[in-house]
Parts: structure tokens; sequence; C-alpha cells
């Protein structure tokens, strides 16, 4: 079994509602709004289900409106790309989930223990076998190519706060036997500032077709990434894909910074959501949106691209992606 690219055709997508208070620093209910307002936006390309805890479904559905399924379970946080399960198929159609160990980043915000169980809770409702795996990992920190090929950063995988016992030689081997890749692509980095997911890979690079990769490259000399991330495209230009073939990069220089509750936030436009025939992506309200939604349409043609303003989640230390989760359509369980 493998697992898929994003843009393979989806039965739906998962998210899970903001549950952690002390997370938004009084931001509590426009990170509610802007859930929302992401589910509804991916709703007009697929079915949507909002995972809320216990007692909170009800305002969940209020906010979401009609057409989102909102479902009861325990939760502690509301990130459903990283403490859900990564999904793979086989060639038969059937579907699993692989359910990799959860650990709040490295233990960043406790509790975690109903985030870590979330996954066998959902793969159970859902009727999908669960393989589970001992690392720790989260979605957020790979992206794939669904013909073999898999791409993270060291600066996430690597990091002493997940897994100190295994060296990257078994991160890799665990990669390939429970995703169904043969090929990892290890880039340096995620973002200097990513200080929340320790970097991962879903703020700096993205595959869009095979052998394409769409690759954050600001092109203001002062962003804390400038360098990093032309390190990260020279480690692309000297590599291969697992078919053998040389990466298409496409950049996207735009970069977009704003302020929330006084504090400034970068929102990561490369941390999107595809969609059946659809790209949701996070925008900021600014000058910048514009021309960066124009180069993400580019690199996937034929399909609506779509701005949700979110702010607010990126305040919370992610984008679309990372409160994303899809399910890709499948035959058999």
């Amino acid at each position: 079994m493998r697992m898929p690219a994003e843009w393979a055709e989806h039965d739906g997508c998962l998210m899970a509602w903001p549950t952690r208070q002390e997370l938004w620093r009084g931001g509590l209910a426009a990170a509610r709004a802007e859930y929302a307002a992401v589910a509804q936006a991916i709703a007009a390309f697929e079915p949507v289900t909002m995972v809320a805890a216990p007692g909170q479904g009800a305002g969940a559905e209020r906010l979401c409106g009609p057409g989102i399924t909102v479902v009861e379970a325990p939760i502690d946080d509301s990130w459903l790309r990283d403490s859900g399960p990564i999904f793979v198929v086989g060639a038969d159609g059937s579907r699993a989930g692989v359910d990799f160990r959860f650990n709040s980043w490295g233990g960043k915000h406790a509790p975690w223990d109903s985030d870590d169980r979330i996954s066998a809770l959902l793969l159970e409702r859902l009727g999908v076998e669960r393989i589970e795996s001992p690392m720790i990992l989260e979605g957020g920190s790979l992206t794939v190519d669904g013909e073999g090929t898999l791409i993270t950063t060291e600066q996430c995988l690597l990091h002493p706060n997940r897994n100190p016992g295994l060296t990257r030689e078994q991160i890799e081997q665990e990669l390939k036997d429970r995703l169904g890749v043969t090929k990892v692509v290890w880039l340096p980095y995620g973002g200097l500032e990513d200080f929340e997911t320790d970097g991962h890979v879903d703020g700096v690079a993205a595959f869009t077709a095979p052998g394409k990769v769409l690759i954050q490259l600001p092109d203001d000399p002062a962003h804390p990434d400038h360098a990093r991330m032309r390190a990260n495209k020279a480690v692309l230009e000297a590599s291969t894909d697992a078919q053998g073939r040389p990466f298409e990069l496409v950049e996207l220089p735009q970069s977009a910074f704003v302020e929330v509750a006084g504090e400034v936030v970068e929102v990561g436009y490369l941390n999107f959501y595809v969609a059946n025939g659809g790209v949701v992506v996070p925008v900021a309200g600014v000058e910048a949106d514009e021309e960066a939604l124009a180069v993400i349409a580019t690199a996937f043609p034929g399909r609506k691209v779509v701005g949700v303003p979110t702010p607010t989640v990126a305040s919370g230390g992610g984008g679309i992606h990372c409160i994303t989760q899809q399910l890709p359509k499948g035959g058999a369980a």
C-alpha cells in the first residue's frame, strides 16, 4: 500500500474544531470563524467532516453551517494533519490509515493523550484498517508524489524531541515501510521561525505533480529564510525523484506578514489544501495575496484556486494544510 499524492481523488476532508483556549491567547472565537470559513471553502469541492470535542458539536455546527458533518470525539487540539491518520491505498482500491504516535510537536502543549488516540478512533468510525507505527510523526512533515517519492526536512524529523532513539536511516526505513515510498529526499530546512512544528515541510515545499515541486523562495533578502530556502532549492536541483526524473521547481517568492493580537506572524501561502478540483490557500488580506494565488494556480492548472483569510490560524502556528487531512478515495476497507 502507498500514500497517494494529495491531488489524487478524495472521498472527503477531515478537520478538528479549535479547542485549546490558551493556544489562541484570547482569539479562540476568531480561530473558530476561520476554521469554519476553511471548511465551507473545501465543502464546495468535497465533503468535510469536523471533529469537535464532546459538548462542542452544536456550536461547531452553528458556525460551520449546512453541508459540514460534525462528529464529537475527545481531542486536545485542532491540527488534524498532524494528529490524525495518514492514509494509504492499495492497487485494488483497499484503504488503510497509518497511526503514527503523536507527542504534540515534541511536548509543546500538554495534555496530548487524546490527540495521540484520535487516529484510532477516527479509523474505527470510518471502518478503515489501522496500521500502527511506534514512530512519532506528523503529517505536515512530509509531502509525496504518489509515485514513490517523499520530501521532508532534517530540521523536523531529526529533531531530538521526536524520536531520539532512532537514526536517520531508521526513520527513513519506517517511512518507506509504512507509506510505500522508495525514495526520501531530505531538505535541510523548514522555516526558521516555525517554532511550533520545528520546521515542517508544508511551510517550504509541496509536490504539485509527479516531478514538480512548489518551493518557498522569499525574494526579500531580509526574510529570515532567504538563504535557507536557497539551500533547500540547491538540494532539490541536485536530486531526482524515485523514477529518476530531475525535479521541475516552481518558485513562490511572495510572503505575507500581518499583526495578530500585537504579534507579527507570517501567513504561509504554501500551506494550502488540494481538494477535488480546487486548491484552498491561506491568505493575509495584503497585496502579495494575488500574486501568490497566481503562482499556485500556475502550479495546479485546471483547478480552481480559492483564498481564505487565516491570520489567526497562522498565529496559532500553522495554515490550512495543517488543519486538514484528506481522505483518499477507496474501494474496499
